[in-house]
C-alpha cells in the first residue's frame, strides 16, 4: 500500500477528489470530524453506557466521553506517527503535514463507537441472540442468503457504525455524511464482510465466519469504493469482500485499547471496586517519564495523574512500534494488535484481565447486560411483527398503533414497508440499535404496559 493513496481525501459519493488545502480554515479531515460531532447518532452516545449504568454515578464514562477521549489520544498518536512517516518518506511532506495524520485518526476515533447499540457489547449479543435462537430465527428461510442472514445472527456494532456514517446519516445524499475515504478506511477496524470463502466451500461444509466484520452486505459496495480509492490490499479469493487494514486503523484500535483499559481502571477505582494500592501498582509499570509533585496529591488526584502519564508514555511507545513495523503494515503482513507488540503490552493485558474479574463483573454491570437481552429482544420482536403485519395488508389494531411509534425512515420508501425482508429487518434493527439506553428501557416498558405515559 502507498501512503499517498491511503491518505485520500476524496469524499465518499463524490466523483472528484477534494482539495487538500484548507477550506474555511479547516482541512477536509477536520470537516469530517465536525460532521461526525454534529450528527444525531454521535449525540445519542451521551446516553449509552460505556461500562457502568448511567444513573448510578456522575463520574464514570459514557460512550460519548469515551469517544472524545479516544479521539484526543488518537490525534496525538496519529500526529506523532505522521512526523515519523514524513521524515522517512520526504516527498509526502510536499503535500501532507503530520497534523493530517492526526486529523484522520482523530475523526475515525470519534466515530469508532457510533454503531454501538444500547447496553454496550451485551446489546450486540442481544440482537444476534434474537435472530439466532428466538423469534427472529423464523426469518432465516425467507432471507435465504447466508451472507445476509449472518449480518443479523452475528450483529456487529462496527458494521452498524459504517452503515450509520455512510448511509443512515444524511440519508438523501450518496455517501451519507460524505466523509473522506481515508477516514472511512481508518475507521474500519475489520475490513471484511461476515463470511469468508463462502462460494469456495464444498457442498455441505460449513462456511467460516469472521468473528468480527466491518460492513453489512447492504454496504459492501460502499466499502469497496473506499478500499479501491485508498488502495487497500484485497485478501483471499477475488469474489471475497475482504481487505487488509488501513495502516491508520491500527492507531485507531490502539487509542481505543489504551483508553478503555486505563480509563475503565480509573472508573473502577473511583467506584471503590479497586483499592488505591491495587490501582497504583497496575499503572506504575506503564510510566517511564518522571513524576512531579506526586506525594503532595490526594488519592483521587494521584490516580488521575498516573492515568495521564501512563497514556502519554504508551502513546510514545506505540508510535515507535508502528514505525518498526511500518513495512509489514504497508505490505498487509502485520496481523497483530499494535498494543500487543509494545513493551507495555503485558501490563496492559494484565489490567484487562483484572478489569474483567473485578470491574466488568460488578453486579450493576451484569444486571444491565441481563436486562439488555429482554429489552432489545422484546423491542425487535414487537416492531418486526408490526411491520410485517402491515406489509401483509392485514395489520391488527395493535400493529397499527405501533406503526405510529415507528419513525418514517425506519419503515420503507414512501412510508410503506420495504418489499425485501432483508431490508425490512435491517430498518428495524437500525431503529432499535440506534436507541439510547434510557429510551430503549422507557419504550419497552410502555409497549409492554408496565409503565404508562405521564406516570
Amino acid at each position: 500500500m502507498e501512503w499517498q493513496r491511503l491518505l485520500s481525501n476524496k469524499l465518499l459519493g463524490d466523483e472528484k477528489s477534494a482539495d487538500i488545502r484548507l477550506r474555511d480554515g479547516r482541512s477536509q479531515y477536520q470537516r469530517d470530524f465536525d460532521r461526525i460531532v454534529f450528527s444525531s447518532a454521535f449525540r445519542r452516545l451521551q446516553d449509552k453506557t460505556q461500562v457502568f449504568p448511567l444513573p448510578e454515578n456522575d463520574f464514570v464514562h459514557t460512550r460519548l466521553t469515551h469517544s472524545l477521549e479516544v479521539s484526543c489520544v488518537g490525534r496525538s498518536l496519529g500526529s506523532l506517527v505522521g512526523e515519523k512517516v514524513l521524515a522517512k518518506h520526504k516527498k509526502l511532506s510536499e503535500i501532507y503535514s503530520s497534523f493530517h495524520f492526526g486529523e484522520i485518526v482523530a475523526a475515525a476515533c470519534l466515530a469508532h463507537d457510533i454503531g454501538n447499540p444500547p447496553f454496550g457489547h451485551s446489546g450486540e449479543d442481544a440482537i444476534a441472540e434474537f435472530f439466532r435462537n428466538n423469534d427472529g430465527k423464523n426469518f432465516e428461510k425467507e432471507i435465504n442468503d447466508i451472507k445476509k442472514w449472518n449480518d443479523f445472527t452475528h450483529f456487529e456494532g462496527n458494521a452498524q457504525g459504517f452503515r450509520i456514517i455512510t448511509k443512515l446519516q444524511n440519508k438523501y445524499s450518496k455517501g451519507g455524511l460524505k466523509l473522506t475515504c481515508a477516514v472511512l478506511a481508518a475507521f474500519t477496524k475489520y475490513p471484511k464482510g461476515s463470511i469468508m470463502n463462502y462460494e469456495s466451500q464444498p457442498t455441505g461444509k460449513k462456511s467460516k465466519l469472521y468473528k468480527k466484520f466491518g460492513f453489512f452486505q447492504s454496504e459492501k459496495d460502499l466499502f469497496k469504493e473506499v478500499a479501491d480509492e485508498t488502495g487497500l490490499i484485497q485478501t483471499g479469493l477475488q469474489n471475497e469482500m475482504s481487505w487488509c487494514r488501513h495502516p491508520l486503523a491500527f492507531l485507531v484500535e490502539a487509542a481505543d485499547d489504551i483508553c478503555y483499559r486505563i480509563m475503565d481502571l480509573e472508573d473502577g477505582f473511583r467506584l471503590g471496586l479497586l483499592s488505591f494500592d491495587e490501582t497504583e501498582n497496575l499503572l506504575m509499570p506503564l510510566i517511564e517519564s518522571k513524576l512531579t509533585s506526586y506525594d503532595d496529591r490526594d488519592t483521587n488526584d494521584k490516580i488521575g495523574y498516573l492515568r495521564a502519564k501512563a497514556i502519554n508514555d504508551t502513546v510514545t511507545e506505540l508510535a515507535d512500534s508502528f514505525m518498526e513495523n511500518e513495512e509489514k503494515i504497508l505490505d498487509g503482513k502485520f496481523e497483530q494488535d499494535l498494543i500487543s507488540v509494545i513493551n507495555s503490552g503485558e501490563q496492559l493485558e494484565l489490567i484487562k484481565k483484572i478489569s474483567m474479574n473485578e470491574i466488568y463483573s460488578f453486579r450493576s454491570v451484569v444486571e444491565r447486560e441481563a436486562a439488555g437481552y429482554e429489552v432489545l429482544g422484546g423491542l425487535l420482536c414487537t416492531f418486526i411483527n408490526a411491520v410485517n403485519e402491515t406489509y401483509s395488508g392485514n395489520p391488527s389494531w395493535k400493529s397499527k398503533n405501533l406503526m405510529k411509534l415507528l419513525p418514517r425512515q425506519f419503515i420503507g420508501p414512501d412510508g410503506r414497508p420495504d418489499d425485501d425482508i432483508y431490508n425490512r429487518l435491517l430498518k428495524i434493527t437500525d431503529f432499535v440499535s440506534g436507541m439510547t439506553d434510557s429510551y430503549a428501557v422507557s419504550l419497552f416498558r410502555k409497549i409492554k404496559g408496565t409503565s404508562l405515559p405521564g406516570r
